[in-house]
């Protein structure tokens, strides 16, 4: 006999803060990469209150060269600039302004008593 039970079963992803390092441990505009729970995250500190965090990987050549990208800005959204080909991604959003198929992963941050901390799922 079988006996089958619908349920919806609809989890909510388990997301953890992971703690990355000092905000004085990095210099402004420079990225640094931290790995966490096997994963390159390319960090980048625009001010003492504002830590971009992406993934180490260019969509474009998959290399892991993102944290020595270029750091600027497109009006006054936040960007940086692969090393590689120089596509340009908003560090906010992950959005490629040279080409839409390219899209750079973003990671929540938050400052918490002096210490960078990453949101990973």
């Amino acid at each position: 006999m079988t006996i089958a039970i619908d349920r919806d079963v609809r989890r909510t992803p388990v997301t953890t803060w992971e703690s990355v390092c000092a905000v004085d441990e990095l210099e402004p505009s420079w990225g640094e990469v931290a790995l966490l729970k096997a994963q390159q995250i390319a960090l980048f500190l625009l001010s003492p209150f504002e830590v971009y965090a992406v993934s180490h990987r260019d969509p474009h050549t998959e290399a892991h060269v993102m944290a020595r990208g270029i750091v600027g800005s497109k009006g006054d959204r936040p960007t940086v600039a692969s090393p590689l080909h120089k596509e340009v991604y908003d560090l906010a959003t992950g959005e490629c302004f040279s080409n839409p198929d390219f899209v750079l992963q973003t990671y929540r941050t938050r400052i918490v008593g002096g210490m960078i901390e990453v949101e990973l799922s």
